[in-house]
């Protein structure tokens, strides 16, 4: 049986210190203060900005793309690319329909046109949810400002809204056996809290220069392919304010014959939420790696 490689590019919430770690002695490294000095001077002088959108985002998707730049040519191409929120404009990247240059702008615009959507009178909040399934869920929150931003499994959801209005719905999860976990996002990504945001988002992506893609980018909305520039615009403008269904997303892997999956960090939550749904898929995440060969030589003994 022929292996089949995916790339998954992390989301928001795994940054930590040593995230760059891998980059050192590396042209990587290069890159990475190339293309976000400015980011990187910020959580210098104060380490916990890493976690605001601002920083966050441009470093993500250029640690990404560095660490990618440093693996693409002594690994096989990829089946399948595919990012969790931020991590999806960095799968357009990975895929080659944008250089690195057009995704770091684009992540310093996206976490703009986010924190815009701001309001200093009513914080923003994102909760995990564990434990309730998705219809009960569902039932809970229906008048509470409160809506589903990611569906990770039937039993672990992430919800979006505002701060001062979850002490209520908290209680009512903990009564039905929720576990719930305030997460360090200061915005209520993928819901209508962002609708400001995607227009001008839309606007600024249609003016991208998309080009052919090595291979198809898994949506977040649906776990469908996307291999042109209209449907990428689409998603990747609208996934701001919709719902992210990484479930089927897992789903999709399986069903298109994934057997190998490298997660690109920061973190690595996608690459465990994907062994525990489907075990027979190898996943590693570079964050647990030392080296860059390491993770060669582990893609090596997988990949036939």
């Amino acid at each position: 049986m022929t292996s089949r490689l995916l790339v998954l590019c992390s989301g928001q919430g795994g940054q930590h210190a040593g995230m760059f770690d891998l980059l050192s002695s590396t042209n990587g490294a290069e890159i990475l203060h190339d293309l976000c000095a400015p980011e990187l001077d910020s959580i210098a002088e104060k380490p916990e900005s890493i976690f605001a959108n601002q920083y966050a985002q441009p470093l993500i998707v250029t640690s990404q793309m560095a660490i990618w730049n440093l693996l693409k040519d002594r690994i096989p191409t990829p089946d399948l690319v595919a990012g969790y929120s931020i991590g999806e404009l960095s799968a357009y990247g990975i895929a080659g329909m944008l250089d690195v240059r057009q995704i770091v702008g684009l992540a310093r615009l996206r976490a703009q046109l986010m924190d815009a959507c701001r309001d200093p009178q009513h914080a923003q909040i994102m909760v995990a949810v564990n434990g309730v399934q998705l219809r009960q869920v569902r039932s809970i929150i229906q008048d509470s400002g409160f809506e589903i931003a990611i569906i990770n499994a039937d039993d672990a959801l992430i919800l979006g809204g505002i701060a001062d209005q979850f002490a209520k719905l908290e209680t009512e999860l903990v009564a039905h056996g929720a576990k719930v976990q305030q997460l360090p996002v200061h915005i209520a990504s993928h819901t209508s809290c962002l609708r400001n945001a995607c227009q001008p988002f839309h606007e600024k992506l249609q003016a991208c220069d998309f080009r052919g893609g090595i291979c198809p980018v898994i949506s977040g909305k649906n776990g469908g392919q996307i291999y042109g520039k209209h449907a990428a615009v689409q998603q990747l403008s609208h996934q701001l304010l919709e719902t992210i269904h990484w479930h089927d997303c897992m789903d999709a892997f399986a069903e298109n014959g994934i057997s190998v999956a490298l997660e690109l960090g920061p973190g690595a939550a996608l690459s465990r939420m994907l062994q525990a749904r489907h075990p027979q898929i190898a996943c590693r995440s570079v964050s647990e790696f030392r080296s860059i060969d390491g993770i060669i030589q582990w893609l090596s003994r997988h990949i036939e």
